[in-house]
């Protein structure tokens, strides 16, 4: 069995929580029935069915997936790698419900749309960190992409450098993992524009190099909004809220030095259509059919099962003291 959520420092704080809350809750009904001079043994059966639908919630999160089913494709030579920022700039409302939320809404769209034949996903802010690795299957990278925000990414601000050089390096090992070769290998970058990182020079020479496009879609829009933190704003060393606006400039650069285009997501305008055609007019090699192994999210087992003794836990009432 494989997981779509690896267990993380939030599921065993929750996990823990359960246990310290429910052992106190334990110990006084423990400490009630001592003084009415009562065993109280049926706690137990309550304490039993909740643990087993909490830790069912828990599996349901975690994504379970089982049952790998054959998928016979055809191969075009296409890969694909998406670098999203996750910088707190990306929580910015300028464009409803929010940058990144309105980035995941049209990458979902895009994908699928795509004439490739793997997809990766990228995550980063000043440090990058692959999500996703390439892959075939695009339910798992669509979970991904579901999954993202911005407290993913480690590292604070905004840097390109990082993820251009992760998304070459891992280009570039695909392309010599695969024997029959890629012909085309892109990178299609999001973010808003503030790139406050080193120079991407050398970077950009190593991507033309390896013959690897840099596509860039800019969210946002010139008016900016504040970002948010917490129930305020992000402010400055004076104590005013900082606006964050759409820079397209460090896009266009990127687009324009790998033989690329830029697009934009605005609240007047949409060009996700022209980054589909652009990125499916070139050309990919036809290779072959391929059979590959894919498997799906199974989370609904669980959660249906856990929603069941949810109801049965309101429903069933058991005395515990008797007064």
């Amino acid at each position: 069995m494989n997981w779509y959520q690896p267990l993380s420092w939030l599921e065993i704080l929750f996990l823990t929580l359960f246990l310290l809350l429910y052992g106190g809750y334990i110990f006084r009904i423990k400490k009630a029935a001592a003084y009415f001079k009562q065993a109280a043994h049926n706690i137990w059966i309550k304490f039993a069915l909740r643990s087993v639908y909490f830790g069912l919630l828990l599996l349901a999160v975690l994504g379970p997936s089982f049952g790998a089913m054959k998928k016979e494709i055809n191969t075009i030579g296409k890969d694909i790698f998406i670098l999203v920022d996750l910088s707190a700039s990306m929580n910015t409302r300028d464009i409803a419900p929010s940058r990144l939320e309105r980035a995941k809404y049209e990458l979902a769209q895009m994908v699928p749309a795509f004439d490739a034949d793997r997809t990766g996903l990228i995550i980063f802010t000043s440090e990058a960190v692959v999500q996703c690795p390439l892959t075939f299957d695009q339910d798992a990278w669509l979970l991904y992409n579901q999954l993202l925000n911005t407290n993913q990414a480690p590292g604070t601000g905004t840097n390109y450098q990082p993820a251009l050089e992760l998304a070459r390096q891992k280009l570039e090992e695909s392309a010599l993992a695969d024997s029959a070769g890629t012909k085309a290998r892109l990178i299609l970058l999001l973010s808003d524009g503030e790139n406050f990182g080193e120079d991407v020079r050398q970077t950009l020479r190593r991507l033309r190099s390896a013959q690897i496009r840099v596509f860039t879609l800019g969210i946002g829009t010139g008016e900016g909004g504040f970002i948010p933190v917490g129930r305020s704003f992000k402010k400055d060393r004076k104590g005013q809220s900082i606006t964050s606006r759409l820079n397209p400039e460090p896009l266009l650069e990127l687009a324009r030095e790998t033989n690329a285009q830029y697009f934009e997501i605005t609240d007047r305008k949409n060009e996700t259509e022209g980054i589909i055609r652009a990125i499916n007019l070139i050309e990919g090699e036809a290779r072959a059919t391929r059979t590959i192994d894919i498997t799906a999210n199974k989370y609904m087992y669980p959660l249906f099962l856990a929603l069941i003794l949810i109801v049965a836990d309101i429903l069933i009432t058991v005395n515990i003291i008797k007064i």
